[in-house]
């Protein structure tokens, strides 16, 4: 790790106090000097000293009302249970977050603070200030979608995240199967609560949850199909893991499968059932053409604070669309220099339908052309990890794999993505893929996104995050979209700095990636705050790119039930490379990239003025070294 930011700001001071002239100072002075310097750096280290200590006691208060975040960060407090997911405590949380605030502001001195400090105490209030702007927009959002659906997260959750290592860990996984029910049943009622305003997600959101539901719902224990459904699935083979560890005795063994089944059967099920029904009987009230959050009552206050939430700026949705029109032109441009680089006779659209339906660009839909894209996937990934060092001072520690998405939660066309591994490197991130269309899948944009999902992008940036140690532990696990999305889309880029792309058409593949986030911000401004509807989003994406048709469909109908959060990887990409041309300009020959992203990285998920401060106190502080020099 690099040292911390105080103390790159103390050696700078220190030495630029050095006489380095004909001045002389009597040693009168002098002492008088140094000993106020030294009062001084005790103020600071002592007020942040106690100030991360605070940060640390109220973090742990804050995590202990999530046994799921606990559970996703490998521990295993309150391992039995399911976060309460009722308003009244999303309230009661939002009033402790207020109460820590004003805490905060009345027991330590910003000024007093260093700057890795200052960034900690930056970031505690931003958080809460975006929870309490958005309390008033609780009945604005989409409880149950094809996309974010606690129904099918939940499930994964113990699937993939609840570690079984004895009898008490299986014990408390069956408590959760009615933990996970009870939050659907209180999730239920929210939905019903939200649909009396007039607030649904479009039809078709619907007939996605009710797909998944039918996944979770279909086999045995809870029907006569030969298949499991996956809970029980994993429920047997958690317990036979146990039984072939001799951590439990086949007496043992009949018990905890009696109680797995018996949950799953009283509150599963009927819990499951019950939101399946709702679902049925309410979809003829929901929207056949579907458009954006606009229609809704207050629904331009409410997308205007998503993108506030998505981008951390103040960039209005306007804004937002021109900017994305900007870069689509320009993005076109460079498609098009490819194209006639590589030869090809036609303009761009006629490129676009070759690149869509030639099969050299797609691997067979099979298991054996999964396999391949799973393999290819993880030997992109070692290449780029041998060049890591030459572009990081800092590494992560924890592991990688690549896996294809879980059958019950898995979609044609629908985007990769990424969730990471324990902090203590326990379990790997993983990066999921969608291969059920593997048409929608071409081999040309896969490299990018393998970039994008694992290194240089995602798994690397979270899991350096959350091996931190030079920050508050809060800080390790902050989630800021535009950040975390936009370093994953610089990270595509940097990537053929790093000598990937040797393809042309994995270059042009690249180019599409970055279109596709780029024509994300017209469409989802055109969609929450211009009257788009879907098909008028869908025919505008397959004018500029040549994504499949599956994958375009899957990706407009993502930003309608998700307001604004697509608007976030652009937007944070362009800040970091406006920080990143600010600082080679700014140091010359001093600028290294190593010590660039690490300046970026090691700080955490921050918001982007904060990461804008970040990275000129960096500036400065190499200057400061410099002049000292001189």
């Amino acid at each position: 790790m690099r040292k911390s930011l105080l103390f790159i700001a103390m050696a700078g001071v220190l030495t630029g106090c050095n006489p380095n002239s004909e001045n002389t100072i009597s040693n009168s002075n002098s002492a008088v000097s140094t000993e106020q310097a030294t009062s001084q750096q005790a103020v600071e280290v002592s007020t942040t000293e106690r100030l991360n200590q605070w940060f640390a006691e109220k973090y742990e208060q804050q995590l202990q009302q999530s046994p799921i975040q606990m559970t996703f960060m490998g521990r295993k407090d309150k391992y039995d249970q399911i976060d309460d997911v009722t308003l009244a405590a999303e309230q009661q949380q939002l009033a402790w977050l207020e109460q820590s605030v004003t805490e905060l502001k009345a027991n330590f001195v910003y000024d007093e603070l260093d700057l890795e400090a200052q960034t900690s105490y930056d970031v505690w209030v931003y958080q809460y200030e975006m929870a309490k702007a958005g309390a008033k927009f609780r009945q604005n959002r989409y409880i149950f979608t094809q996309m974010q659906g606690i129904h099918a997260l939940l499930p994964q959750i113990l699937i993939n995240f609840h570690k079984v290592e004895n009898t008490e860990d299986m014990q408390a996984y069956i408590a959760r199967i009615e933990g996970i029910s009870k939050a659907i049943t209180d999730l239920l009622a929210r939905a019903q609560q939200n649909a009396e305003q007039g607030v649904r997600p479009p039809k078709f959101a619907y007939e996605g949850v009710l797909t998944q539901l039918e996944n979770l719902l279909s086999g045995a224990p809870l029907t006569d199909a030969e298949r499991d459904i996956p809970l029980w699935a994993d429920t047997k083979a958690k317990i036979n893991s146990l039984i072939a560890a001799d951590k439990l005795s086949d007496e043992q063994a009949k018990q905890l499968t009696n109680e797995a089944r018996l949950a799953l059967d009283q509150h599963f099920k009927p819990a499951y059932r019950g939101l399946k029904q709702w679902l049925e009987d309410d979809i003829e009230n929901t929207d056949t053409v579907a458009t954006g959050v606009g229609k809704q009552a207050n629904g331009t206050a409410y997308y205007n604070h998503q993108l506030k939430v998505s981008t951390t700026t103040d960039l209005t949705a306007e804004e937002i669309h021109q900017i994305g029109l900007n870069e689509v032109d320009r993005l076109t441009a460079e498609m098009t220099a490819i194209k006639e680089k590589l030869g090809f006779p036609g303009d761009l659209q006629a490129f676009f339908a070759f690149i869509k339906t030639d099969d050299q660009f797609y691997y067979p839909d099979t298991d054996a052309g999964r396999q391949a894209y799973i393999d290819d996937s993880q030997q992109y990934l070692d290449f780029i990890n041998s060049r890591l060092p030459e572009f990081f001072g800092t590494l992560p520690n924890a592991g990688l794999v690549v896996k294809r998405v879980e059958p019950f939660r898995e979609q044609p066309g629908a985007a990769q993505h990424y969730f990471p591994g324990t902090p203590d490197g326990s379990r790997p991130g993983v990066y999921y893929a969608h291969l059920s269309d593997m048409r929608a899948m071409p081999k040309n944009e896969m490299e990018a996104i393998a970039y994008h999902e694992g290194s240089p992008g995602h798994h690397m940036q979270i899991s350096i995050a959350q091996e931190l140690s030079s920050v508050p532990a809060f800080r390790t696990q902050a989630r800021f979209t535009v950040y975390s999305e936009g370093w994953a889309l610089y990270a595509e880029l940097l990537a053929k700095e790093m000598g990937a792309y040797q393809n042309p058409y994995s270059d042009f593949g690249r180019l599409i990636t970055e279109m596709w986030r780029a024509v994300r911000l017209v469409v989802d401004t055109g969609l929450h705050s211009k009257g788009w509807t879907e098909q008028q989003a869908v025919e505008y994406f397959r004018e500029k790119t040549p994504i499949a048709e599956g994958a375009v469909v899957s990706e407009v109908r993502r930003y309608i039930v998700m307001p604004g959060q697509a608007t976030a990887y652009k937007i944070g990409m362009i800040k970091i490379l406006e920080l990143r041309q600010y600082a080679e300009q700014e140091l010359g020959d001093r600028f290294d990239i190593r010590e660039f992203h690490d300046t970026i990285l090691t700080g955490g998920a921050l918001p982007l003025n904060v990461l804008e401060r970040r990275v000129k106190n960096w500036v400065d502080q190499i200057k400061a070294v410099q002049a000292a020099k001189l």
